[in-house]
């Protein structure tokens, strides 16, 4: 039997929602503090997803600025309706739902409106169309502190003319588990029954899906007595895939449904990679919804979608990748809180120009810093720069980023002599530790980090010649270690105070290369 490999979008791709239109699907997943906002993606297959574009751009309505790199955009819900595609989602502080909003296009690829305010509090939002009306749906604090759950989901009309939540508020449900917060609400209608899918037991190890069913689209709703539905919180430590849930349905073409899930794929009880999308058979029953229904978990293997073919799935590129940057950036790079056009711009000759910030990674705004997510455990970075700093507060390289209290710089910057040196700085919690510096003989530098099991190993080569100016271990960079909701992204910046000059670094190209197999 043919089969695809998950997860099917690799790399810091969390909370994925889908919808179809046609023969064509369309995903969306959480960005966080990164930007641009939200990242739309197609596919024909469920398997094969195309990067097409963002939803947010520029909108002083979902400001970033001042974001912990984990608060931000979460948990985006797509729908199609009647040629129109929907994106609702929720701007979060303080790990809190602040603003929810509202986008709408004609085409997924943009250019989508300005978000919509919506009168809406909590988060995770998701819309139902049904019998020619609009539901939004979402999760906050149980109004009623005995209500069951710490927790509950609730409604209102959306009105599709004036965009905008209309009608009394009805409260759904408070989940499956005490004290388990529910969150994650979609709703789906199958042979005249509401079934109202959820995810329980936070974003970690015990994440589950659990469900209830109504007769009526604003019930009351009753608990689905099989949940949790699909979880892997009973598996042991040798399970591949861990954390698995927060899960958004749909139906092929072909008569079959299909949930999109997160999951972690953790070696020794850590992750780096971040929360990554996973594609999952469902079965429809008079009991409900059956995920996984020859195995009841999420394989890194499957069978192909009906329609499918073996020669249509291709493997993600494990071969080097090398980025020139002849023109506006790719869709896979992406800034922190805002956009860097006035500091990083591409040049004629197929380079990147980096204009020094004095905005540091480890602030709350927008440094000079454009990154790509790290999407293979086996992965090479390589960067040729060319920067002259005038101080030794200047410099300019690599970063491998987790959030702006822990990561890891390899920079190319002088001492106090004037000297051109490559430094490997490592912060984490906010503080820094200088591991290693080594003299260079110029200005132009190739500087490269290799990742795989046991960790990051941070190389300069110099003239020729290659230098390891050390390593540091794998988990700290993991989200068990310091903590959020995203992976590693690794990228170039530059950074120091540029004074009246206009101190900027070159780079001739950049190169990523991963595998996930040692």
């Amino acid at each position: 039997m043919p089969t695809f490999a998950n997860p099917v979008l690799a790399g810091s791709h969390p909370d994925p929602s889908v919808c179809r239109a046609g023969e064509d699907f369309y995903l969306v997943t959480s960005s966080f503090a990164y930007y641009p906002g939200i990242p739309v993606f197609h596919s024909r297959d469920l398997v094969n997803w195309r990067p097409l574009g963002h939803v947010v751009h520029r909108s002083p309505r979902v400001p970033l600025a001042g974001l912990d790199v984990s608060d931000g955009l979460w948990a985006a819900t797509i729908r199609h309706h009647r040629g129109t595609f929907y994106v609702v989602a929720t701007l979060a502080r303080d790990r809190r739902g602040s603003v929810t909003f509202l986008c709408t296009a004609s085409d997924p690829a943009g250019p989508w409106s300005d978000p919509i305010v919506l009168d809406a509090e909590g988060i995770d939002p998701s819309l139902f169309f049904d019998d020619g009306r609009c539901w939004f749906t979402a999760c906050r604090d149980a109004v009623q502190p005995d209500a069951g759950g710490p927790g509950e989901l609730w409604m209102r009309e959306l009105d599709l003319d004036a965009l905008a939540l209309t009608g009394p508020t009805h409260v759904l449900w408070h989940g499956a588990m005490r004290g388990a917060w529910v969150e994650a609400p979609h709703l789906y209608k199958r042979d005249g029954v509401y079934h109202l899918i959820a995810a329980e037991g936070g974003t970690e190890h015990h994440h589950a899906v659990t469900a209830a069913r109504s007769d009526a689209v604003t019930g009351p709703y009753t608990t689905d007595p099989r949940s949790p539905l699909l979880t892997h919180r009973h598996r042991g430590a040798a399970e591949p895939v861990h954390n698995v849930g927060h899960v958004d349905l749909v139906d092929t073409p072909a008569g079959e449904t299909w949930a999109v899930a997160l999951g972690v794929r953790p070696v020794d009880g850590t992750h780096t990679l971040g929360r990554e999308v996973f594609l999952v058979p469902v079965a429809w029953t008079a009991r409900g919804p059956v995920f996984a229904p020859d195995t009841g978990r999420v394989g890194l293997s499957e069978r192909l979608p009906a329609g499918a073919t073996a020669a249509s799935v291709q493997p993600a590129p494990e071969g080097p990748v090398r980025y020139g940057f002849g023109g506006p950036l790719g869709p896979e790079w992406n800034s922190l809180r805002g956009p860097v056009d006035d500091l990083v711009s591409p040049t004629p000759e197929g380079g990147l120009t980096i204009r020094l910030s004095p905005e540091p990674l480890t602030s709350t705004g927008t440094p000079a810093f454009i990154a790509r997510r790290q999407q293979h455990l086996h992965a090479r970075t390589a960067t040729r720069i060319r920067f002259a700093a005038a101080a030794p507060a200047q410099e300019a390289g690599l970063a491998v980023f987790q959030n702006q209290d822990q990561h890891a710089t390899l920079g190319l910057t002088v001492d106090a002599s004037g000297t051109p040196r490559v430094v490997l700085t490592a912060r984490e919690a906010g503080a820094a530790t200088r591991l290693a510096a080594v003299a260079v003989a110029g200005t132009e530098v190739v500087l490269a980090v290799d990742s795989d099991a046991s960790g990051y190993t941070f190389h300069v080569e110099d003239d020729g010649t290659r230098t390891t100016l050390g390593s540091i271990e794998r988990p700290f960079f993991s989200t068990e270690r310091a903590g959020g909701f995203v992976g590693v992204h690794i990228g170039l910046y530059g950074t120091g105070d540029a004074g009246g000059d206009a101190a900027e670094a070159y780079v001739e190209w950049f190169e990523y290369a991963g595998r996930d197999r040692s």
